[in-house]
């Protein structure tokens, strides 16, 4: 039976190139789709590419630092290496909440009825307002965590006893001080901003859907809800994204906050924290696969390849 340690390493590396290959044939397929297939892209379409862009960066920035540190690579990180590192994972990561939350949001403009007043005055600015969001994000992310590069650097020694921030090559500057714990409840803060819009949002859109529904029984229309249209499909789509974003969060940071605030350091708790970090970033693409038009048309025309070739040879 393999050591707990070598079967940690291996699941890293394999949730590292699960995630690289997800993501990067995901944005290889929006790209194709923008050049290729112009007549198939919708506005959604670079909110998913943004949102593909910054989950491979976290996963880069977060599993490489990781991966190295489980082989215990000495000095794989200095100070500068530590402030860089970090600051590029905080940023994308911050940034990958900010898009599913725009994402979300987006949606239900999307699904809200056109009479509706403020519906009605948003949809028609909706490519400005992502590209107002998506930016305002990028900036205050930059702001919050570019305060950071002055509070980290790398660990003096592997045994540390205290409250702070202590993770594989990396610390804050002022570990076990009473005051190290403001800038995380910033950046906690921050985050429950977002993961409190993409609840309301999510509620939303499950609270319209059952509407929807109800009025398509009442209305004895069997057609209209036993085949769902496309507003429909991506609204279920972008619940279950936002559904997975919330459960890895929740489980992610009750054990960042615990590993924060303990005196004892648990190796075995940093791993598990890894592993939730960038789960997320590693599902994410094979969800959004999951309705995109290329892939459809690709598996379609595979299927009736295969059905001729079947009956090709059935006549043959």
């Amino acid at each position: 039976m393999l050591p707990s340690d070598t079967i940690f390493q291996i699941f890293l590396i394999f949730q590292f190139c699960l995630g690289v290959i997800g993501n990067s044939s995901l944005l290889m397929l929006y790209v194709y789709t923008f050049f290729f297939k112009p007549h198939l892209k919708k506005l959604i379409d670079s909110v998913f590419m943004h949102l593909t862009i910054v989950n491979m960066s976290t996963i880069m920035f977060s599993l490489i630092k990781d991966i190295m540190f489980s082989f215990r690579v000495p000095n794989f990180l200095d100070d500068i290496g530590c402030k860089a590192v970090l600051f590029s994972f905080r940023v994308s990561r911050g940034l990958s909440i900010c898009t599913t939350s725009v994402l979300s949001t987006f949606q239900v403009i999307t699904i809200t009825p056109s009479n509706s007043k403020w519906a009605s005055w948003l949809k028609p600015r909706l490519s400005t307002w992502i590209f107002s969001s998506l930016l305002c994000s990028w900036l205050i992310n930059l702001l919050i965590y570019g305060y950071m590069l002055d509070l980290v650097i790398a660990k003096t020694n592997n045994s540390h006893v205290g409250r702070g921030y202590s993770h594989g090559y990396c610390q804050n500057k002022k570990y076990g001080s009473h005051d190290s714990g403001w800038f995380f409840s910033l950046i906690i803060t921050h985050d429950l901003i977002y993961v409190a819009v993409m609840m309301w949002a999510s509620l939303y859109m499950v609270i319209f859907l059952y509407r929807h529904r109800k009025t398509a029984q009442h209305l004895h229309s069997p057609n209209l809800s036993s085949q769902p249209s496309p507003e429909r499909k991506a609204t279920h789509s972008i619940l279950f994204l936002v559904s997975c974003f919330v459960l890895t969060y929740w489980l992610n940071n009750s054990i960042t906050l615990y590993g924060f605030y303990t005196k004892e350091k648990i190796p075995r708790l940093e791993a598990i924290d890894t592993i939730l970090t960038t789960s997320y970033p590693t599902i994410c693409p094979f969800l959004l696969m999951k309705n995109n038009k290329v892939i459809l048309q690709f598996t379609s025309s595979f299927s009736v390849l295969r059905m001729t070739s079947f009956q090709s040879s059935l006549h043959g």
